[in-house]
C-alpha cells in the first residue's frame, strides 16, 4: 500500500527476494553473534550501497521515502542487516541533501562506494558521553601536528565494525572547545577493533569498539565542524523506526500464520477463530497502521515539501517514539497469541522480542521526545 510508482516497485521486488534469504540466515547470525557478511555482499551486488548517493556521482539518488520503504522490508528479513545498512545509507542521504562537505571530498567518497562498494558509518558514541544526541563533548581528541591531525580515542556501538572501510569519527578539535567529524580509513595505522559486542539484541550488527591510537590523517580529513542551533532536522534517522516496524511486521506475520494453522484438540477449528485471539490480532493491526502511516506520511512530506523541513523536527522525533513503542507492543501481542512456544529458541519470535527492544535505546530517546513536545506546547 505504500509503493507509489514503478521505480519503487522494481526496487522493492529486488529487495524482497534478498530479504527472504536474509531471514533464513538471521537465526544463525543471532546465535553466533556473527556479522552477516553474505547479506552485505548480496546487497552490494544489487547496488544497494549506492541507493542514496546522488546520481551525479554515480548513485541511485533515491529519496528518503524509498529509503525507509526498502529498509523496512530488509528488517522484516533480518533486522541487524537493515540497521547496519541504515547507518551507511543514512550518512549519504544526509550529506547529499545538506552538501555540508567539500564537494571534491564528498564526490571522492561517493565514488568509492559506487565503484569499490566501500562501507561507511559514523562513529560518535563514547563510554563517557553516551548517545551523541545528548550533546556531550567527545573525549576523542584530534590534535594538529606538522600539518596533520593526530587522533586518539575510543568509540562504542560502532555498527558493522568488522566490515567498515571508512568511519566518520567525531572528536574535539584541539583545544578549541569545538567538535568536528573526521573521515578515517579503517586500514589506517593505529585503527583497531576491540570485540566488545555482547548484547542480547541486534547481535549481528557487531557494534564493537573502535580504537584510535595516534592515528595520523591529513588536514582535509576534517570534513565537518559543528554548526549552530539551526541544524536541519535529521530525517534520515527515520531508518530506525522503519527497521523496528520491519521486525514488528515479521512478528505479526508469524503470529497470524500460527493463528490460522494451530488447531488444538480442545477447539473445533484453529485458534484464529477465538474472539480473544482476534482481538489481539486487531490490536497488532491498529498499532502497525498508525505507526506506518506516521512514518510514511513524514517521509512523503519531507520529500514533497522541502520548504517545510526546518519545522519538521518535532514530528520526525515523534515518529520514532510512536513507531518503536508500537513495534514493541506488536511483538508482545504476537508472543501472547503464540503462547509459550514463542519462547523456544527455535522460534523467531524470541529473536524479534530481543531485537525490537533495541529500538527503545536508539536515538532519540523517549524522554527527550516527550520533553521536547511538552516544551513546544508551552511556548
Amino acid at each position: 500500500m505504500y509503493i507509489k510508482n514503478e521505480e519503487q516497485q522494481e526496487w522493492f521486488t529486488k529487495i524482497d527476494t534478498l530479504a527472504y534469504q536474509f531471514a533464513k540466515r538471521a537465526d544463525k547470525h543471532d546465535q553466533e553473534s556473527s556479522f552477516p557478511f553474505e547479506n552485505i555482499e548480496e546487497l552490494k551486488q544489487a547496488g544497494y550501497l549506492s541507493l542514496t548517493i546522488p546520481k551525479e556521482f554515480g548513485g541511485e539518488g533515491l529519496s528518503l521515502y524509498e529509503f525507509v520503504l526498502l529498509q523496512e522490508r530488509i528488517a522484516e528479513g533480518d533486522a541487524a542487516t537493515a540497521l547496519c545498512l541504515g547507518w551507511h545509507l543514512g550518512c549519504f542521504l544526509e550529506l547529499a541533501e545538506e552538501r555540508s562537505w567539500n564537494e571534491a571530498i564528498f564526490r571522492s567518497l561517493c565514488e568509492k562506494v559506487v565503484q569499490q562498494q566501500a562501507l561507511v558509518n559514523r562513529a560518535a558514541t563514547e563510554p563517557a558521553t553516551g548517545s551523541p544526541t545528548r550533546g556531550g563533548m567527545p573525549q576523542t581528541r584530534a590534535v594538529k601536528e606538522n600539518g596533520n591531525w593526530v587522533i586518539n580515542g575510543t568509540k562504542t556501538f560502532t555498527s558493522m565494525a568488522p566490515a567498515l572501510d571508512y568511519a566518520i569519527v567525531s572528536a574535539q578539535i584541539g583545544d578549541t572547545g569545538k567538535k568536528g567529524n573526521y573521515l578515517i580509513d579503517m586500514k589506517q595505522n593505529g585503527v583497531s577493533i576491540e570485540e566488545t559486542w555482547d548484547m542480547i539484541a541486534m547481535r549481528g550488527t557487531r557494534s564493537d569498539d573502535l580504537i584510535m591510537k595516534d592515528v595520523k590523517v591529513s588536514e582535509n580529513a576534517l570534513v565537518e565542524e559543528e554548526r549552530g542551533s539551526r541544524d536541519v532536522p535529521k530525517a534520515w534517522l527515520l531508518h530506525i523506526p522503519a527497521c523496528y516496524l520491519g521486525v514488528a511486521l515479521a512478528a505479526r506475520n508469524e503470529a497470524v500464520n500460527f493463528a490460522k494453522t494451530y488447531k488444538p484438540n480442545s477447539l473445533p477449528g484453529p485458534i484464529g477463530e477465538v474472539p480473544e485471539v482476534q482481538r489481539k490480532i486487531g490490536e497488532m493491526e491498529l498499532e502497525l497502521f498508525k505507526a506506518r502511516e506516521l512514518l510514511y506520511g513524514a517521509a512523503a512530506k519531507w520529500v514533497n515539501e522541502p520548504q517545510s523541513r526546518m519545522e519538521m523536527g518535532p514530528s520526525l522525533l515523534a515518529v520514532k517514539h510512536v513507531a518503536t513503542n508500537s513495534a514493541a507492543k506488536v511483538v508482545d501481542l504476537a508472543m501472547r497469541i503464540v503462547g509459550a512456544r514463542s519462547l523456544a529458541m527455535s522460534s523467531p519470535l524470541q529473536r524479534y522480542y530481543r531485537d525490537v527492544r533495541a529500538g527503545l535505546h536508539n536515538p532519540p530517546m523517549d524522554d527527550m521526545v516527550i520533553s521536547m513536545l511538552a516544551k513546544r506546547a508551552l511556548l
